[in-house]
C-alpha cells in the first residue's frame, strides 16, 4: 500500500484521538525513523520519551525474540522469571521495597492513587483521601489521572471527575501550605515537567513538599514516567534534589518501546496492599519484562549517564546560541535529553512542521514551546543537525 492508502485507510476505520503529522512512519535504525516514501527523519521526539535507546538496539531485539520463544503471556496468576527478576532490579536501584506494574503511565498513576488511599484509609480512616497536585501537571488521562491533570480542554468534557482533587501552584511552596490538611493523602508531583512545558522544580519546593508530607503524614509521590530513567541525567529526576517519595511512577522508556509501567513504593505502603486490591490482565508481560531489563540495564550504567549529561550540556549550547540568533526565542529550559524552547509566538506549531518537512521530528509542550526529547543515544553530530534545521524552521517562521 501507498501512503495516500494507508492514510485513508486510517481515516476511515481508526478513532482519532490524536493530531498527525502528514507521513506514515515504516521503520526506524538508531536515531531515525523512515517514512514509506523513503525519507528519513532525525528523531527528537523518540515516541514521546519511549525510544531511549532509540530504534532497532540488537540486545533489546535480543531479549524480546528470546523471550517470545519461550513465553509470550501467562497473567499474574503465575510467577514468571523476567517480572521478578525487573522487580529486583528497580528495587535494588530506588528507594523502594516492592513495584507493582501496570501497561502505561496513566495506568502508573492510577495505582499509585489507589495505593495512597489504601495507606491513609488503614492508617487513618476513611476521611483521609485528598490529592494534591499542580499548575501545569501533566498524570496521564484515565479517570483518576485526569482530575490530577489540571487542564481544561481535556477535563471538561469528562466531568465530574474523582472527587478530593485539589490544585497548588508549582514551585509555590505556600500554595501547598495553604491546601493540605487532614483529609490529604498524598501530593503528587513531576520533579519535572515536560508536557507542562519542561519545567524543572526547584530544590527547596521539593524539599519543602517532603517537609510538608512528614509532618502532616501524608504520602509524597513523584512521577517520573517523562523525567525518569535518564532522561535528566541521572537513573531518576529527584536523584538531582536529595529528596526521596514514598511512591514514584514509571513508564515511557522502561520497556524500549514496549508498553509497561510501574509504580514503586516503600515497604509501609505495601503493607498496606492485599491481593485483590488491584491487578492488570497483561502486566509484568514476560516478553515486556525482558526487554525492560535490557534497557535499565544499559541506562543506569554510569557511563551512559554521564553520556547524557556531557550531551544535555552540548544541547544547551546549541539552543542559546539558537536564542542570540531569533528573538521570538524567550528562554531556554531543560537539562539531560529534555529540552524547551518558550517562544513569543503564538502557537510553535509551525515551526515544528517546518522541522518536520525538513527531516527532524520535533514537538510542542503548550502553545509556545517547542519540546526536544531525543533518545539518550543521541551524540553532537545528530545535535549539530538538529540546531541547523531547528534554525532553518525559526528563519522560515519569522519570514
Amino acid at each position: 500500500m501507498n501512503t495516500q492508502e494507508i492514510k485513508e485507510l486510517d481515516e476511515r476505520y481508526v478513532l482519532h484521538t490524536y493530531g498527525r503529522a502528514p507521513l506514515v512512519l515504516e521503520r526506524g535504525e538508531g536515531m531515525y525513523v523512515y517514512d514509506t516514501e523513503g525519507k528519513a527523519y532525525l528523531d527528537f521526539v523518540s515516541g514521546i520519551a519511549v525510544n531511549a535507546l532509540g530504534y532497532g538496539d540488537p540486545d533489546v531485539l535480543r531479549a524480546i525474540n528470546e523471550q517470545a520463544a519461550r513465553l509470550v503471556h501467562v497473567s499474574n496468576l503465575y510467577y514468571t522469571i523476567p517480572q521478578a527478576q525487573l522487580a529486583k532490579m528497580l528495587v535494588e536501584a530506588s528507594f523502594a521495597d516492592k513495584v507493582y506494574f501496570s501497561n502505561s503511565g496513566t495506568e502508573s498513576v492510577e495505582a499509585a492513587i489507589k495505593f495512597a488511599r489504601k495507606w491513609a484509609k488503614t492508617r487513618h480512616g476513611a476521611d483521609k483521601v485528598d490529592f494534591i497536585s499542580f499548575t501545569g501537571a501533566f498524570h496521564g488521562r484515565t479517570m483518576g489521572s485526569l482530575a490530577l491533570t489540571p487542564r481544561p480542554h481535556y477535563q471538561d468534557p469528562f466531568r465530574p471527575l474523582m472527587p478530593g482533587a485539589k490544585l497548588a501552584i508549582y514551585n509555590n511552596l505556600s500554595s501547598v501550605e495553604a491546601l493540605i490538611d487532614e483529609n490529604t493523602c498524598a501530593i503528587i508531583v513531576e520533579p519535572l515537567q515536560g508536557e507542562g512545558g519542561v519545567y524543572a522544580a526547584e530544590p527547596a519546593f521539593l524539599k519543602g513538599l517532603r517537609a510538608l508530607c512528614t509532618k502532616h503524614d501524608v504520602l509524597l509521590i513523584f512521577d517520573e514516567v517523562q523525567c525518569g530513567l535518564g532522561r535528566t541525567g541521572t537513573l531518576w529526576a529527584h536523584e538531582q534534589y536529595g529528596v526521596t517519595p514514598d511512591i514514584m511512577t514509571l513508564a515511557k522508556p522502561l520497556g524500549g518501546g514496549l508498553p509497561i509501567g510501574a509504580t514503586l513504593v516503600t515497604q509501609a505502603v505495601a503493607d498496606t496492599i492485599e491481593p485483590g486490591d488491584h491487578a492488570g490482565t497483561f502486566a509484568a508481560n514476560p516478553v515486556i519484562c525482558a526487554a525492560a531489563q535490557v534497557v535499565f540495564r544499559k541506562i543506569s550504567n554510569p557511563a551512559f549517564l554521564e553520556h547524557v549529561r556531557m550531551i544535555g550540556s552540548y544541547i544547551q549550547e546549541g539552543l542559546l546560541d539558537l536564542q542570540g540568533k531569533h528573538e521570538v526565542i524567550t528562554e531556554v529550559r531543560g537539562r539531560g535529553a529534555i529540552w524547551g524552547l518558550e517562544t513569543s509566538l503564538s502557537d510553535v506549531g509551525p515551526v515544528v512542521d517546518a522541522c518536520c518537512e525538513r527531516g527532524l521530528l520535533t514537538l510542542k509542550a503548550g502553545p509556545q514551546v517547542l519540546r526536544l526529547l531525543p533518545p539518550l543515544i543521541v551524540d553532537r553530530p545528530d545535535v549539530d543537525k538538529a540546531m541547523e534545521i531547528i534554525d532553518e524552521a525559526f528563519s522560515r517562521v519569522q519570514d
